[in-house]
């Protein structure tokens, strides 16, 4: 008869950024535990509260599953003796295996031992089963505590295991299991005994405790939405913030506080900033989308006394809101233009100057690159003044107290002013994309300027050989590099790389050219695995996108361009058949010592067709390449197959006479070039 298994790992709170990650790790190391030790079972499902994280598996069987093995031994030569008696390496491999060499089978000349294991009781396995899923979990930060030695995200303050209605002995370091959880620190009993995974969820239920998250998280957003609406107004919901909220609360009660219309003088965002990144409050729109003087959060707890509750949290935003109108105002009173000088005064890294020196790097790079891009005059002064003044708001108030302003700020002091509106987006726009999933600057001038920052950022650190290595990227080098190839290919960009990174490498002073060329091929490396994640993320396929990348990825917008094309032409049937034929073309195209083609030398008629479609084809793909039409490229190519079967089923290539053998290379060696600078057609796996 099946039980039903909980485990509930009761902590001080844990960080509420690393629930989503230790819930998930929790029910995938249960699933590869029981797999590995052959336990049968039903739903498997991770929840957790800052104060617990439990794994609940449904249908556990109660014995695993048999085994049945036939393990590889020595060869039927080394096993046996000539007389047929068992050798010492024989004899051996039977007591590694617990068989009698009697037993054993042979099989494509090796004995195999058969194996035969009986499951055990699943009660008696779970006991070490469980100790090791806690013991494999690993957080962004651990901690000891006490004088124990074990490590774990919080202290580990109870266990609960439950097999059906059975304990299940676990014994860590100060604690031991039991049936005894706790309800809400506040508001439920400090001791709580459960008897079933069912038991489990409704006592807690009933000492204040949602323990499922997903239950949280749907009675947080309708508490949040009603509560709103409640109030005329409309909440803005961000995911992430949500997520956090959920994590941070065992039983959530939404509450609506209000501040002073006069705050609303302020910009948006810098009166959402202090709610959302401070306080974890939730900013409420009208119904004409401008921000209402009130703001939803989410308390830990019940209705009672939630007046005091939110007069505390209005107390705590006021103060906060104040702090920023006092900035807002004070920071008015210097230009950003006369505040650019004082950017000298702060490093931008070790070696590197002052952020006044990537200032001006920062306009002479993306001035290079939109001259790269051909932009016109206008196009271009936009871009130098905003370039000039995209870092000046880091030296005003509002920025320093608020740094998730920058940009923000910068903007909203340029309108104040007087500069010209372009400008001012080009500095909000040249810090996007912040993070994954973020908008991506839209204007030229942000464009620009964007790409030259991010660049010169990378540039510059690599220089100081501090190259992101494993999962160590303080510098945050990736999610750049990843920006500017995204902004490449949603601008339809065609640049060169390698160009824009030979300037930056001028601008920052790096003369050596061994130095230089290493530090070129370092980055190109870099940006070319970014590519290939961006790629991947479309659901390519990993042969397409190898093949694409080794033609070449100093362009990004042409190679996501040809990779493209690649995911819809690669698969189909004529494309497929090319594909052989190309790949058998540019097997003996290796052996080609001739670059000329000389008809005169053809035997066959199947020579001159192949010939004849090859010039036919190198016309339009020369043509086609222009134009970046790389599916026309493919298509071109895919039409080339009958005629290089054609070929091969006519002659010999390798024949005696050197002349004609050298001819037939040189043709073959011309059709395969064909495909260089679209993709390597010999990495596509044929299905």
């Amino acid at each position: 008869m099946t039980k039903d298994l909980l485990l509930e790992i009761g902590t001080e709170e844990i960080p509420a950024k690393f629930m989503p990650g230790a819930l998930s790790q929790l029910e995938n190391t249960t699933k590869a535990k029981l797999a590995d030790l052959r336990i049968s079972h039903g739903e498997i499902r991770a929840v957790g509260t800052p104060r617990r994280l439990a794994i609940i598996v449904r249908g556990v069987a109660p014995v695993q599953a048999d085994k049945h093995s036939e393990n590889k031994g020595p060869s039927v030569k080394i096993a046996y003796a000539e007389d047929g008696t068992p050798t010492k390496a024989a004899l051996g491999f039977a007591r590694g295996q617990g068989v009698d060499p009697a037993t054993f089978i042979v099989k494509d000349g090796y004995v195999y031992a058969v194996v035969q294991e009986v499951g055990r009781p699943v009660s008696e396995l779970l006991p070490g089963m469980l100790t090791d899923i806690i013991s494999h979990l690993s957080f962004p930060k651990s901690m000891r505590w006490g004088d124990l030695d074990m490590r774990f995200v919080r202290p580990i303050r109870w266990l609960v295991a439950l097999h059906g209605d059975e304990v299940v002995p676990l014994t860590l370091p100060g604690v031991t299991s039991g049936k005894v959880t706790r309800g809400h620190r506040f508001l439920g009993q400090s001791e709580v005994e459960v008897n079933s995974v069912e038991d489990y969820f409704a006592k807690l239920a009933n000492n204040f405790v949602m323990v499922d998250q997903d239950v949280r998280r749907r009675v947080i957003k309708e508490q949040i939405e009603n509560l709103a609406v409640s109030r005329g107004g409309l909440a803005t919901i961000d995911e992430e913030l949500l997520e956090e909220v959920v994590h941070l609360v065992e039983y959530p009660t939404a509450l609506c506080g209000n501040f002073e219309e006069k705050y609303l003088s302020l910009p948006p965002e810098a009166i959402i900033t202090p709610m959302r990144e401070h306080q974890r409050y939730f900013p409420v729109n009208g119904k004409d989308g401008k921000l209402l003087p009130m703001f939803i959060t989410v308390r830990n707890g019940g209705s009672e006394h939630i007046d005091i509750v939110r007069h505390g949290n209005e107390r705590v935003l006021r103060a906060r809101l104040a702090d920023a109108r006092f900035f807002f105002e004070e920071d008015q009173k210097v230009t950003l233009a006369d505040r650019v000088e004082k950017l000298k005064t702060i490093v931008f890294q070790e070696g590197l100057g002052t952020l006044y020196d990537k200032v001006l790097r920062l306009e002479r790079l993306a001035a290079a690159i939109g001259q790269m891009l051909a932009k016109n005059q206008a196009e271009l002064t936009i871009v130098n003044r905003g370039a000039h003044l995209a870092k000046a708001d880091l030296v005003t108030g509002m920025v320093y107290e608020f740094t998730e302003l920058q940009g923000v700020m910068g903007r909203e002091y340029a309108l104040l002013n007087g500069e010209q509106p372009a400008v001012a987006q080009a500095i909000f726009e040249h810090y996007l994309p912040r993070f994954a999933g973020d908008a991506l600057p839209q204007s030229t001038a942000g464009r620009l300027i964007s790409i030259a920052d991010k660049l010169d950022n990378i540039v510059a650190t690599f220089s100081r050989g501090l190259i992101p290595t494993g999962s160590q990227d303080p510098y945050a080098l990736r999610r750049q590099a990843l920006g500017i190839v995204n902004i490449l290919i949603d601008a339809r960009y065609f640049v060169s790389l390698t160009a824009m990174v030979d300037q930056a490498m001028d601008l920052l002073g790096i003369t050596d050219n061994e130095r230089r060329l290493k530090l070129s091929a370092d980055i190109q490396e870099f940006f070319r695995l970014r590519i290939k994640n961006v790629l991947t993320d479309e659901n390519l396929r990993y042969d397409m996108i190898d093949a694409v990348l080794v033609s070449g990825a100093d362009d990004v917008y042409d190679t996501w361009l040809r990779a493209k094309a690649m995911a819809v032409e690669g698969g189909t049937v004529a494309m497929q058949k090319a594909v052989q034929a190309l790949v058998r073309v540019g097997n003996l195209a290796k052996n080609a010592t001739v670059e000329t083609v000389n008809p005169d030398l053809f035997a066959v008629e199947a020579e001159h067709a192949l010939y004849k479609a090859y010039l036919e084809a190198r016309s339009a793909i020369e043509k086609q390449q222009a134009e970046r039409n790389y599916q026309g490229v493919l298509t071109t190519l895919a039409a080339m197959a009958g005629s290089i079967d054609a070929f091969f089923g006519a002659v010999m290539v390798m024949v005696e006479d050197a002349a004609v053998k050298n001819n037939r290379l040189a043709l073959l060696k011309a059709i395969a070039g064909l495909s260089a600078h679209t993709a390597d057609l010999t990495k596509i796996v044929v299905l």
